[in-house]
């Protein structure tokens, strides 16, 4: 795992997440607390911001690891590309990502159409969500970017 890819995938994610110490229902109404984790939540948790950095950083580890582990020809891309990866599976799930076309041209190297697939997870509940489609469009340029 690579320290540059680590780096990124926690800033574009934090960037996006952001930080809320007690649990709230997400835009479809999922338990979430921290920066966006979902795992374990229930009403009325509470944590401090040590405990919410702490956990992210332990889940975009794990996320990235199994991105590798999903699409590995990432392991030979820039960090960028890796960073941008982990940032979607973050947000999607594993399973969506490893069954993403994002994934799938990845390891055909079909760079370009990949980059093009991260503006198709825009949507939550249904609809078009203005949040997603800004990360989305993000994670494609710093995809393409070598």
């Amino acid at each position: 795992m690579s320290a540059d890819s680590l780096s990124l995938a926690l800033e574009l994610i934090q960037g996006f997440e952001g930080c809320r110490l007690r649990a709230y229902r997400d835009v479809v109404g999922i338990w979430t607390i921290g920066w966006g984790e979902t795992l374990g939540v229930s009403e009325g948790m509470v944590w401090t911001q040590q405990r919410a950095d702490a956990v992210l950083r332990l889940r975009v580890e794990h996320f990235l690891l199994a991105v590798l582990a999903r699409c590995p020809a990432l392991h030979l891309e820039p960090p960028g590309r890796v960073a941008a990866c982990t940032s979607l599976a973050y947000n999607i799930g594993l399973g969506a990502f490893g069954a993403s076309s994002v994934c799938r041209l990845t390891m055909r190297q079909e760079f370009v159409g990949a980059a093009d697939s991260f503006l198709l997870w825009n949507k939550a509940g249904g609809r078009v969500i203005a949040g997603l489609s800004r990360r989305r469009s993000l994670e494609r340029k710093m995809y393409l970017e070598t």
